[in-house]
């Protein structure tokens, strides 16, 4: 005798339980298999019932590998306080897994009651059931009444696709094999186990699973604060999701409570006082409110640009750290039923955010992008999109000068509806349209820790947010950095490795890149100054200079210096149509680059300048959590030390006068107290404004810019921009003055600003050209200063040495007192700073 045979005979032993009497049991159950067996006949002609049922029951799921446990949960999206901020609902996702002793036994009850109320009985089929459902069957033909146990409704959920057949004969093999798997899993599982992954199964309407998700949604509240009306207007839905909605029919779930809450008192579940009480709870105005307040929040539900960057990171890091298909890892994110927690600061956040859209600070002549989409089917049948650029050619055959920008939104409606008219005619169906107004100029933001290289908030555009993993500015889009790559492509590889320091000069002249025509042009005109040190060169952002420093540095040392920052989108060599794109070339000193930078990687290089050389990779997140409870990623720092502290430093000191006397000085803070270091950055015809920079506690990039690459007028909004949020992120978090911490790889020596070689004492201070200066040690000058006349110049230089005190010293303090070297008697007393 075969296993199957086996089995099916095993399922009459297992009805015969010794709480039962196994004469009343075995008739039952014959009477089950005779209505099976006429149907059967009455659809194959003339088969036998027992090799119907065989072959239907040969053909089931094997109950050892078949799984019931309710699958498909929503993700949680935290932030760095715990705070859960985002959850994440995938298709039959929409499910928050509690344990039965989390559902209130009243709950429990109301479910039984309606759908199964010898549940706590049998043993996994309902005989008695089975024989109302045949007689209806019988008598009317409906096969709807299908005397289905809690048991078997969590079968037909996790194993059978929810029971969806199309035919009366696939509906019956689904019963039959259902009614089988039944017996043979209550044998193996216990009634709480199958309740509780019944109770967290159901589909309960509004696109909710199981009872806590729906608890959530009509109630605003936690499954475990339901009372005894909530969960009869719950359980009342079951049976029909949308027929039963409570919010769409209030009505119809009325009538379907009170049945409910009828046969808990039948039933025993509940007393008359219960009851009572229960129906007189005008319930419905409760669920019409909270609707009403959370339709109101759909805004609020849309992803944030930060959670849209965490989840870009969560999906790449789910395919590399654990081998995830591109499919698997989105399943894992959206029916995963993860925990991921994120690095976003809320309160810092909402200071990015509050200020982004705060029209105040962008200048007056901002103007909305129409994005317009339309698709069309004609007449005919065929089928055409259209886009906001088909209608920008339209209208422009009438008119040259049109655009896409329009001061306000009522001014664009007028010519959306004539261009509608033009390509849609009456016998024609509108199959979409799709119209949104994008404000511009845009920003991206990004704040980071960089001691952690955690990301603390995010802005990827300002205005209304209008659906999930939109264009993202601050982690997606690549922009030219324009200026901010100086310091990274062309001053950072000179002082690391080329033994350039902030003495070091170049001549600002006329100046060809070697080998073409094209000139080198400076961005404030053909003003040249001549001999000029790195320092200025950085603080006054020269074009001419920089591009010399990386001819002497060589462009693939820099670019190899960019890959360990993180830039990830530079271009080693590309062939399009026979011409080869490179990023290893002198354009790229001045941020001329195939593709650009995003400004997430971008901040994060300029963090590495700010960690003493350290690069981090950003984190969006610290670890996930899978459903069980699991690790699945506990996400380390990673670090790599890419370039000296010391070169860290000067780049710092140097940025510092970015801000007080250079091309930044909109982002200076009000106070000193904190310090400040910064690089500016435009391109051609000021189309990206961004600025970098970084104080001892964060470091932030802002950038600013038409989508379309428009010519702006206004150039200093964005530093602003940078300053407001900077200040009040550091006065919200009460932080103490700080300045930059000096390494001891530096030390100072006394230099003339107008050469960079040593100062001679009285010489070039009475020229206004003496200061102290930073250098890296083993790299200071050796040459006193020839550009001014005045006593002769020793012969003997100084020995340079370290300064203990060096934060006393200031970068731009031409009048520093001065300090004498020990071990250079024979050198002027003010050629050395300690």
């Amino acid at each position: 005798m075969d296993y199957r045979k086996k089995t099916t005979i095993s399922i009459l032993n297992q009805l015969t339980s010794k709480s039962r009497k196994f004469s009343s049991k075995l008739s039952i159950f014959s009477f089950r298999l005779i209505l099976i067996a006429f149907l059967s006949i009455s659809l194959v002609g003339g088969a036998t019932a027992f090799g119907v049922v065989k072959g239907i029951i040969d053909t089931s799921p094997d109950i050892d590998t078949i799984s019931v446990a309710p699958e498909g949960y929503s993700t949680a999206i935290y932030d760095s306080d715990g705070k859960q901020t985002q959850t994440l609902i995938g298709q039959d996702a929409n499910r928050i897994y509690v344990t039965l002793n989390q559902i209130p036994k009243h709950v429990q009850n109301a479910f039984i009651a309606i759908e199964d109320s010898r549940f706590r009985e049998h043993n996994g089929i309902d005989p008695i059931g089975i024989m109302r459902a045949a007689k209806i069957a019988f008598t009317s033909g409906d096969l709807s009444q299908g005397a289905s146990t809690i048991t078997q409704q969590l079968l037909k959920n996790t194993v059978f696709e929810g029971g969806a057949e199309t035919s009366d004969i696939a509906k019956i093999k689904r019963k039959i094999q259902e009614q089988y798997l039944a017996v043979q899993l209550e044998d193996r599982m216990d009634k709480d186990t199958i309740l509780e992954y019944y109770l967290n199964t159901i589909n309960l309407g509004q696109n909710t699973l199981g009872v806590q998700a729906a608890a959530n949604r009509y109630f605003g509240k936690d499954v475990s604060q339901l009372t005894l009306s909530e969960a009869a207007v719950i359980a009342g839905i079951t049976q029909n999701p949308s027929t039963y909605n409570p919010i769409s029919y209030p009505d119809n779930n009325r009538e379907k409570r009170e049945i409910v809450l009828d046969y808990m008192k039948e039933q025993g579940f509940i007393n008359e006082a219960e009851y009572n009480e229960a129906l007189a709870d005008n319930v419905y105005d409760r669920i019409a409110e909270y609707n009403e307040s959370y339709s109101s929040k759909s805004e609020e539900r849309i992803s944030s640009y930060f959670n849209d960057a965490l989840l870009d990171q969560v999906l790449a890091d789910l395919k590399e750290y654990l081998g995830y298909t591109e499919t698997q890892a989105y399943n894992a994110i959206y029916r995963g039923g993860l925990d991921i927690y994120s690095t976003q600061d809320s309160k810092i956040q909402k200071i990015c955010d509050d200020i982004i859209n705060d029209p105040s600070y962008y200048p007056t002549n901002s103007e909305y992008q129409l994005s317009y989409q339309l698709s069309v089917q004609y007449a005919d049948g065929t089928e055409k999109n259209y886009n906001e650029q088909t209608l920008k050619a339209y209208f422009k055959k009438s008119n040259p000068s049109f655009d896409i920008y329009f001061t306000d939104k009522k001014t664009a409606k007028p010519y959306i509806k004539k261009y509608r008219k033009s390509v849609v005619g009456k016998d024609d169906t509108i199959l979409g349209e799709n119209i949104n107004y994008v404000i511009q100029p845009q920003v991206s933001f990004v704040l980071m820790d960089q001691k952690t290289g955690q990301v603390l908030a995010l802005v990827g555009g300002r205005g209304k947010k209008t659906g999930a993993r939109t264009l993202n500015r601050a982690s997606s889009s690549l922009r030219q950095p324009g200026s901010t790559f100086k310091v990274l492509s062309a001053y950072l590889p000179a002082f690391d490795t080329a033994g350039m320091n902030l003495a070091s000069t170049e001549v600002d002249e006329k100046y060809y890149y070697p080998g073409t025509k094209v000139q080198v042009h400076n961005w404030n005109g053909n003003a040249y100054k001549g001999t000029t040190t790195l320092r200025t060169a950085i603080y006054n952002s020269m074009n001419v200079v920089t591009v010399k420093v990386l001819d002497k540095v060589t462009p693939k040392v820099a670019f190899d210096y960019l890959n360990n920052l993180g830039i990830s989108s530079l271009v080693e060599s590309r062939t399009i149509d026979n011409r080869v794109y490179t990023d290893i070339n002198l354009p790229m000193a001045l941020g001329g680059l195939t593709d650009g930078v995003t400004n997430l990687e971008l901040t994060a290089a300029y963090a590495a300048i700010a960690n003493g050389g350290v690069f981090i990779e950003p984190m969006l997140y610290t670890k996930i959590i899978d459903h069980d409870g699991n690790v699945l990623i506990d996400k380390t720092p990673v670090k790599r030390q890419v370039f000296k502290d010391s070169t860290a430093y000067m780049l710092t000191s140097a940025m510092e006068d970015v801000l007080k006397i250079g091309t930044g000085t909109a982002a200076k803070f009000n106070s000193s107290e904190i310090a400040v270091a910064g690089k500016t950055g435009t391109t051609s015809n000021d189309i990206d404004l961004w600025f970098e920079g970084f104080t001892p506690y964060y470091t932030a990039g802002i950038w600013g810019g038409w989508d379309l690459n428009k010519d702006q007028v206004n150039t200093t909004y964005h530093k602003t921009l940078w300053k407001t949020i900077m200040e009040k992120v550091h006065t919200s978090k009460k932080r103490k003055p700080k300045q930059f911490e000096v390494p001891d790889s530096i030390t100072q020596v006394r230099i003339c600003r107008s050469c960079g070689k040593l100062a001679v004492s009285g010489v070039c201070s009475s020229h206004g050209s003496e200061k102290i200066e930073y250098f890296a040690k083993g790299n200071t000058p050796t040459v006193y200063c020839n550009c001014h006349k005045g006593p002769k110049v020793p012969k003997k230089k100084p020995n340079a040495s370290s300064s203990s005190n060096a934060n006393s010293a200031t970068s731009s303090d031409s009048s520093a007192p001065s300090v004498s070297d020990p071990a250079a008697n024979s050198a002027p007393s003010s050629a050395v700073a300690q």
